[in-house]
């Protein structure tokens, strides 16, 4: 009886402790695409798209991938369906962000048509504006919208009811760590500076302001230069990744364990990978 007892205790022991350490420590590996530009035109480009898929399928425990704008080279329908069509391929879910090649309302993708059609193919994709949220366990996950659709061009701004969005979804959630994904930065990475006047973002500090007003923000992730750098600034990690088109083909791999009472531990990884025929 008293070996069933000590067999009974250690069990309940074991299922204490690891309930435990899992409540303190949380851990998530996602991927973030950058710049992907596919056109039906370019061959290649679908090469790139599709071999990128390919590989992210081979890797482990990726809870999501995550597209940070200008999926497309330029905003027509056929072009959008097109990178629907290779990104559905994807094992793990996938979330879209807008750039400034995805959008122009003129040419019949307007940003609501844009989510419309992404639904065409994967009637489970749950967004239908450009401002969304998503929770994985016991994160928070911000898509933000800084493109244009009236008179596109290369600078991003960030409206003010975008900005209210944030800081509202950000005080809905202060007891949870956020991490952000948008194509238009607000930390510029080094080696931008000769691209920064063409494609600069307007409203930079409005936004810092509303990030200073919260303290869970653990990251922003972001495309648009095509250049990889990352950067700390008043305790929030921006990161930049370089585009999928260029060389080296690559994207990135991001890993994030926080811990009660720790500072978080933040891993990125560019993976390179070989473009297929």
């Amino acid at each position: 009886m008293k070996k069933i007892l000590s067999l009974l205790f250690g069990l309940i022991f074991c299922c204490l402790s690891s309930t435990a350490a899992s409540a303190a420590t949380e851990a998530i590996k996602f991927i973030q695409v950058a710049d992907a530009h596919l056109s039906v035109d370019s061959e290649y480009s679908q090469k790139v798209l599709r071999s990128a898929v390919e590989d992210i399928n081979k890797q482990q425990n990726i809870s999501f991938v995550v597209f940070t704008g200008d999926n497309i080279g330029n905003p027509t329908p056929e072009n959008l369906r097109a990178f629907v069509k290779i990104v559905s391929k994807l094992k793990v879910p996938y979330y879209v962000a807008l750039g400034n090649h995805d959008v122009y309302k003129s040419k019949e993708l307007s940003k609501v048509r844009y989510y419309e059609i992404l639904r065409e193919r994967n009637l489970l994709y749950p967004q239908r504006s450009s401002n969304y949220e998503f929770k994985k366990r016991n994160f928070v996950f911000l898509i933000v919208d800084g493109a244009k659709e009236v008179i596109p061009g290369s600078v991003g701004y960030y409206r003010q009811d975008t900005l209210d969005w944030v800081d509202k979804v950000l005080a809905q959630n202060e007891k949870k760590s956020v991490i952000i994904f948008q194509h238009f930065p607000i930390v510029y990475p080094d080696g931008s500076e000769s691209s920064v006047r063409s494609h600069k973002t307007y409203r930079v500090d409005e936004y810092e302001d509303v990030l200073n007003e919260h303290n869970n923000v653990l990251a922003v992730v972001s495309g648009h230069f095509h250049l990889n750098g990352e950067t700390m600034k008043n305790g929030v990690y921006h990161i930049a990744s370089p585009s999928l088109i260029g060389l080296p083909q690559a994207y990135k791999i991001i890993d994030i364990i926080t811990t009660k009472d720790f500072s978080p531990i933040i891993y990125t990884q560019l993976r390179e990978f070989e473009v297929k025929d």
